[in-house]
């Protein structure tokens, strides 16, 4: 996966964002068969040729609302400079929604650190996206000091886990709404948040299914209807635990009554690990992470799936359910300043909520170049 981050300073606070991106392939077993999907810079798109397309296209507006003045450094969608600490910044476009919410210092981005999907981000957390996780929608972010809380709405796509976008959208949209705290414990910085969400969309209801599963072929798309609603809540926290080593927490849950629309197939979700840099060995760029991540379903969703329903994701039902539960180990090598190199592991027991399956073992090599 390429990205070229082309953003520009407009007038006083005001940032245009412009990313096109090219990706390609199909991920490993067409990407089916594991909930917390192991690889997260594969997206499950019908043709693993690599294709071109716009990841983001949106305008930020800034406004500085005192505090002092703080550097800001450099980096993908952040351009260099001198800022209030206390600000209001509002995004309007194409963008990830993961852009402003979900935060979490060690664990956040699958081109850095943990791979997994449910690591990244909060796995019950069906949030807003097209198959390669972008939307539509309008952000607002209001940082003070030590807090910040955060409100946005963003368009579903039209279809589960497609790249089409549903623009009715007094039928189809997705409000979401976070708190998150920043502090210090004996000069060891932390943050919490707590995020609530709320999804509506032409979603399938798998109760519906389970009380006629004759009259809809046993199949949740059957059942698809405008009024549908998912909501939820997620919870991250990471802290750093002394010198180069840190740790992190993700827990999320969503009522699992209408079928998966956008991200993964997980109802409940817990997260938790630990990031050190290699300063032990004397290579202190160096990085290496463990962590595990153990998923659910709804007693709906696996009732659905034990009968002989289908999910996008995890694939054919009839299962014997069970928890699945996956670990990640990692280690990155940085090669030069703009080259890094890391071999992961992860095993997964139970894949696909199935105790007949498993486990299984999979190996990944990523090679990461920023300039």
């Amino acid at each position: 996966m390429s990205t070229i981050y082309a953003d520009f300073r407009l007038w006083r606070g005001a940032e245009f964002l412009f990313n096109p991106e090219m990706s390609g392939g199909k991920g490993l077993s067409r990407t089916l068969g594991v909930a917390a999907f192991p690889s997260g810079i594969v997206y499950r798109v019908g043709d693993p040729a690599p294709a071109v397309y716009l990841a983001r296209l949106a305008l930020r507006q800034t406004f500085g609302l005192g505090g002092g003045k703080v550097a800001n450094d450099r980096g993908p969608n952040e351009l260099a400079g001198t800022r209030d600490r206390d600000q209001l910044t509002i995004t309007l476009g194409r963008l990830s929604v993961t852009d402003v919410f979900d935060g979490n210092h060690f664990a956040h981005d699958p081109t850095e650190r943990f791979f997994n999907w449910a690591m990244f981000a909060s796995g019950a957390w069906d949030y807003p996206a097209d198959t390669r996780g972008y939307t539509w929608g309008v952000l607002a972010d209001l940082a003070f000091d030590w807090w910040s809380a955060r409100v946005g709405i963003a368009l579903e796509p039209k279809f589960a886990n497609e790249l089409q976008i549903d623009w009715n959208v007094r039928k189809a949209h997705a409000f979401m709404g976070e708190y998150e705290a920043r502090y210090s414990v004996r000069g060891l910085r932390g943050a919490a948040s707590a995020l609530v969400f709320l999804n509506e969309a032409r979603m399938g209801s798998y109760q519906q299914v389970l009380d006629g599963p004759d009259a809809y072929g046993n199949d949740v798309a059957a059942t698809r209807s405008y009024g549908r609603r998912k909501y939820g809540f997620a919870v991250s926290v990471d802290q750093q635990i002394g010198h180069g080593l840190g740790s992190f927490l993700r827990m999320s849950a969503n009522d699992g009554a209408t079928e998966t629309w956008a991200f993964t197939e997980i109802d409940r979700s817990i997260a938790f690990g630990l990031v050190g840099d290699g300063g032990l060995w004397h290579r202190v760029r160096d990085e290496a992470g463990a962590a595990m991540v153990i998923s659910g379903l709804s007693a709906a969703h696996h009732r659905y799936l034990a009968g002989g329903g289908y999910g996008f994701i995890i694939g054919d039902g009839a299962l014997n359910y069970a928890p699945e539960v996956l670990g990640e180990i990692y280690y990155r090598l940085q090669i030069v300043e703009y080259i890094s190199a890391a071999a992961i592991y992860q095993p997964i027991v139970n894949p696909a909520y199935n105790h007949d399956r498993g486990p299984v073992h999979v190996f990944s090599a990523r090679v990461h170049i920023a300039f």
